[in-house]
């Protein structure tokens, strides 16, 4: 298992790859295996048009519409991605997105059925977050993680408590 004290990462540190599906692109921040292969990753990634989203057998997705109007996510149930409000689902599901009336960029985690599921949230200001887990921080715009300046899209892995000050998506990660 891998141990941060306090890593930070920014986009120059970022991977773009094209989706397994070939109908984008992905912005992967942080990817970590274990011996079954991905334990958990966080990524970016835009949806500018309706069409399926890949399938990722084995895998549960957490998703949060960062810009944009967001869209609606069908397969067997409807989902609404709405700006700022993390929407959960299994990865290997078939699912599309639908309602895509302007580009819209999200903020993904995905983790390894098996694993306890992510705590995904979005805070605004000053926040305590105690330790527990890997605490992965990223920020919407410039903000403070245990004193540490962020930029926007930066983000901060720790396995301590941290005080935030900024927008920023807070996911506690398992396993």
């Amino acid at each position: 298992t891998q141990s941060y004290r306090m890593i930070h990462l920014t986009p120059a540190d970022y991977k773009t790859m094209p989706w397994a599906n070939g109908k984008g692109v992905t912005v992967e921040m942080l990817r970590v295996d274990g011996e079954a292969g991905l334990k958990w990753r966080l990524s970016r990634a835009s949806v500018v048009e309706n069409g399926p989203f890949s399938i990722f057998p084995g895998i549960e997705r957490n998703l949060t519409v960062i810009t944009g109007p967001g869209f609606d996510l069908v397969g067997d149930q409807r989902l609404q991605a709405r700006p700022l409000v993390p929407v959960a689902f299994a990865g290997d599901v078939a699912i599309a997105a639908e309602g895509v009336a302007a580009p819209s960029d999200d903020f993904n985690v995905m983790t390894a059925r098996g694993l306890p599921l992510p705590e995904v949230s979005v805070l605004d200001g000053a926040a305590q977050l105690g330790a527990g887990g890997t605490l992965a921080i990223f920020a919407l715009a410039a903000a403070t993680v245990n004193g540490q300046a962020l930029g926007s899209y930066d983000l901060v892995l720790t396995e301590t408590a941290a005080q935030i000050n900024g927008a920023v998506i807070a996911v506690r990660l398992f396993g």
